[in-house]
């Protein structure tokens, strides 16, 4: 069993249970290993069951995992409830301490991509020079309005969504497809007549 490919938006209280290092893991290692137990879980984190199992009912709290039904005995079988997440920063932003979680949830996902990128680049080498050639990493730069923007990231989750649902190619691989979209110039700051009514949302499927 899979998890569905739809996304979960997060409300205050969902990234308030999701921003704890213990929790942002399991939630990734369920949507990218599949269905587990509390035991298998703690054993792939090096953590403790008891401590896996109450962390994995905080995140059933909110709707981010669920139980399947399928356990033996005791040993409840969890998943993730969504393939991906998402979040828009205007709903949030009402919530002192769900814009603190956010903050803090947010460079937890580039230590994640700082510490998954990085092994890649120990290992590259080792990979047939075709894969090593359809790897890598690239930056481009735009000038656009925020509509803009929000429809640009639109375009290019539709284009990995129609690769999500296609039928994976012999020899295929699964690859981790991350995106950023930050201004050029952080630091000039639009006037406050100008800013939009909503930020772009983010998505993430860790």
């Amino acid at each position: 069993m899979t998890a569905p490919q739809d996304d979960f938006r997060l409300t205050p209280e969902a990234v308030k249970v999701l921003a704890h290092p213990l929790r942002s893991r399991l939630l990734g290692a369920l949507r990218r290993g599949g269905p587990a137990t509390a035991t298998t879980l703690a054993n792939a984190l090096s953590t403790n069951t008891g401590a896996t199992s109450y962390h994995l009912r905080k995140l059933e709290s909110v709707g981010l995992v669920a139980d399947t039904g399928d356990g033996a005995g005791k040993q409840r079988l969890w998943r993730a409830a969504t393939s991906s997440h998402s979040w828009e920063r205007s709903e949030l932003a009402h919530d002192e301490d769900a814009t603190t979680a956010l903050g803090w949830l947010e460079r937890d996902y580039l230590r994640v991509f700082t510490t998954d990128f990085g092994h890649w680049l120990d290992v590259a080498e080792a990979w047939p020079t075709d894969w090593q050639d359809a790897t890598g990493q690239g930056d481009a730069w735009v000038s656009v309005n925020p509509e803009q923007l929000t429809a640009l990231r639109q375009e290019l989750d539709a284009v990995l969504e129609r690769y999500r649902d296609t039928e994976p190619a012999p020899g295929a691989r699964r690859v981790h497809f991350w995106q950023a979209a930050f201004p050029l110039e952080p630091d000039d700051v639009p006037d406050a007549g100008n800013e939009p009514d909503a930020a772009p949302g983010e998505k993430d499927r860790s």
